[in-house]
């Protein structure tokens, strides 16, 4: 299997990972060195909220092993724009922090994460374009919260943008993806949001996301984690767990990693 296979979370700073995942007492520094021992990618999500400046990724790179990985979050000003005339500036800012990861080549690739309003119709579609025009020169994912874009008029148009389709595992509402093992370009994603019905459309950036999946409930996933892998065109296929609250996104990446080294002997 040529492609490689990186576990790991939605971001890393979590105080509420402290005494269980982290030393109680750990300090913020030290908290990216102590992930990199454990897992060898994770996904910047910061960068949704604000862009941030290339120090910042300078020192997330000399505190990571040369084989680690970073996928970066585009800024939410950007995703969130749909009809826009003009992509945000926030995308060329976004892109000249990030250069420290590119330099050193721990960039993964650039997450484009859509909101569920975000629909594929003509408009949308153009803006999607220019989007990923503005951002071509790093590997592209997207993202779409909405099923509607769940066809495979949409897998060619990311193949002709040359992004990546998202794998998601979420709650199965009406609107939301349904699971799956597509491809479109060298990297195949997936992100794991959790499955909790209750506070989904209700809840917060924290509460939406309080879930702990199962061996059984992960399972179905390694069979389809392997599939991409196996993709001809596939050369680095990314797990994320975005199931933060209370470090279970850390226990799940663990349970995944040991599913698949099992499998894979």
């Amino acid at each position: 299997m040529p492609a490689k296979l990186y576990v790991g979370t939605c971001g890393y700073s979590y105080d509420d990972w402290k005494g269980t995942f982290y030393p109680a007492k750990i300090k913020a520094a030290d908290m990216l060195p102590f992930y990199a021992q454990h897992f060898g990618a994770v996904e910047i999500d910061a960068t949704y909220y604000r862009v941030l400046g290339a120090k910042t990724f300078a020192s997330m790179a000399a505190r990571t092993p040369d084989d680690f990985r970073f996928a970066v979050k585009v800024p939410g000003t950007v995703t969130h724009a749909a009809g826009a005339e003009s992509v945000h500036p926030d995308a060329a800012a976004w892109l000249e922090g990030v250069q420290p990861l590119i330099t050193t080549g721990k960039f993964g690739c650039a997450l484009l994460q859509f909101p569920n309003g975000f629909k594929p119709e003509p408009r949308n579609e153009a803006y999607l374009r220019k989007v990923c025009e503005a951002l071509g020169s790093v590997p592209l994912v997207v993202e779409f919260r909405n099923r509607k874009w769940q066809t495979n008029e949409t897998l060619e148009l990311l193949r002709e943008l040359g992004a990546a389709w998202t794998n998601v595992d979420e709650p199965q509402f009406r609107t939301l993806l349904r699971p799956g093992a597509d491809v479109t370009s060298p990297v195949a994603y997936v992100r794991f949001h959790g499955r909790n019905y209750d506070r989904w459309w209700s809840g917060d950036n924290a509460t939406r996301y309080e879930y702990l999946y199962t061996e059984e409930e992960l399972a179905p996933w390694t069979d389809r984690i392997i599939d991409l892998a196996a993709q001809p065109e596939v050369r680095e296929v990314y797990a994320y767990f975005n199931n933060h609250r209370r470090g279970s996104a850390t226990r799940n990446a663990e349970m995944l990693e040991a599913m698949l080294h099992e499998k894979l002997g």
